[in-house]
């Protein structure tokens, strides 16, 4: 027991702090989440289906990582190729808490715009910042291994750097996500304090590169069709959307599967034949259980209306949840680095499931049968299911590090997440497309006037499908697609 609770403990080595400090400041950005979502939900005349919709454009600046990628990889700014990229994306996170301050305060600066259209630009900037610090940290997961031991040995250290980063990000929503909360309800009348607080995020990556010195690392010659096509790409999906193009959202996602995938086969293109096979399955696993669907929006309106959780009920949901995750990634450390992804994931997919039962149950009133609150129920349910997340998410970017090339692995790791985010496009455009069959609103008053009306009644339609095709569908893949059996 003392061994497995003092492994990622003694795994843990000084040049691994401003990757760690990184992962923890994309972690802390939770921490104005309750406060935006109630905000959100209070102020902005947004359906389930258009916030699953906002969410289908926001995961395009992590598709066309690629360009940031490439950019790390071959392009030194200051004579570093590292430490100037992480500076950019803390600007880029100021500015956007800046605006969020400012919209939310109804400030004088932002008059004359709608408050949609700013925070949208602010959800957007800051994406584009976590996406250029998260490519930093990426690719120094793989530089920061001792390359003297042998390959199992450098495998299995990857993976616990992939531990430690989850630990990290944890930590961080565990601490901020409950902090934050709890101030989203001491200042329901002033949320924008919360987004003034928040501007320590942006702090805690700059300390991390800046008090740990970093090791040269050689430039790669610029790959001119990634970082050319990926700025065609680019501004392609920006000429979509701003044009309002019909379809354009699902236009994107075919057009950014197929980028990726063609520059992905390009970069692994010289390596022998059983290895790109085994890459190719282990792609396919790791799309189809990043694409499922999500309830969306609808469940916590839902939450919010009908069960009355607050912003402190949701604090606490936060801090239970990110803590006992932290826990679960640090006491199973020993336990991922040594076991069979594929199984792992299967058994994952198949916990997830049930834990998804109970809310299920709570839809259809079970628990006012049995006479049990909702508030407990929720709360021992995030309580079990919390780390199994976290779990996956770890065994993934340990079959993405295992598999990074040699002088590749910045434009690597941003074309695999450029895969996983096309994959959480494709579920996102799932879920909208479940919320505009499944029609769930919430009373929305504007001016006085009642303008929405609350209905919840195909809430449990749309629940059963959603807990129904992430059982089936990944493990079905998984099975025909382990890449253990290439």
């Amino acid at each position: 027991m003392l061994d497995i609770l003092l492994t990622p403990i003694r795994a843990l080595r000084m040049r691994y702090i401003p990757l760690l400090l990184i992962y923890f400041s994309y972690g802390s950005s939770v921490f104005t989440a309750i406060a935006e979502n109630f905000w959100v939900k209070d102020t902005l005349d947004m359906s389930a289906s258009d916030l699953a919709e906002l969410a289908v454009w926001l995961t395009v600046p992590w598709t066309v990582k690629m360009i940031f990628g490439q950019m790390v990889d071959s392009i030194k700014i200051f004579d570093s190729n590292r430490k100037p990229y992480v500076y950019i994306g803390a600007i880029l996170i100021t500015l956007s808490s800046v605006l969020m301050i400012a919209v939310v305060g109804d400030y004088a600066i932002v008059q004359g715009f709608s408050k949609k259209f700013i925070y949208v630009i602010a959800s957007i900037i800051a994406i584009v910042g976590f996406v250029i610090q998260d490519v930093v940290a990426d690719t120094m997961t793989t530089e920061v291994v001792d390359k003297s031991q042998s390959q199992d040995q450098i495998n299995q250290e990857l993976a616990m750097i992939q531990v430690l980063s989850r630990i990290s990000l944890g930590l961080a929503i565990f601490l901020t996500g409950w902090i934050g909360g709890e101030l989203a309800d001491v200042f329901s009348d002033n949320r924008e304090v919360v987004f003034m607080i928040a501007l320590f995020v942006p702090l805690l990556s700059i300390l991390g590169v800046s008090l740990v010195k970093l090791n040269a690392v050689a430039i790669s010659p610029v790959n001119k069709q990634v970082l050319f096509g990926g700025l065609v790409f680019a501004v392609f999906i920006v000429l979509m959307g701003y044009n309002d193009v019909p379809y354009s959202q699902e236009i994107v996602f075919i057009v950014s599967l197929g980028v990726v995938l063609y520059l992905l086969l390009g970069l692994i293109n010289d390596l022998d034949a059983q290895t790109i096979k085994h890459i190719k399955m282990a792609m396919i696993v790791i799309f189809v259980y990043r694409a499922m669907p999500t309830v969306g929006a609808s469940l916590s309106w839902w939450q919010i209306d009908v069960l009355g959780f607050d912003e402190s009920f949701f604090a606490k949901l936060s801090a239970i949840g990110g803590g006992i995750a932290l826990a679960g990634m640090w006491f199973s450390a020993k336990f991922i680095i040594k076991r069979n992804i594929a199984e792992v994931l299967i058994f994952l997919t198949i916990i997830g499931t049930l834990l998804s039962l109970p809310i299920l149950a709570m839809y259809y009133d079970v628990h006012i049968w049995l006479g049990i609150d909702a508030r407990a129920v929720v709360l021992v349910d995030t309580a079990i299911s919390s780390p199994f997340h976290y779990i996956a998410q770890v065994l993934m970017l340990t079959l993405v590090a295992i598999h990074a090339p040699e002088g590749k692995k910045g434009t690597w790791f941003a074309l695999m997440a450029s895969l996983m985010n096309t994959a959480l496009a494709a579920g996102g455009l799932l879920t909208k497309y479940l919320n505009k069959f499944f029609v769930v609103s919430r009373e929305i008053i504007t001016d006085g006037v009642v303008t929405s009306v609350q209905n919840y009644t195909q809430l449990g339609g749309l629940l059963w499908i959603v807990i129904g095709t992430g059982l089936v569908i990944p493990i079905a893949v998984i099975l025909k697609f382990n890449p253990n059996k290439a």
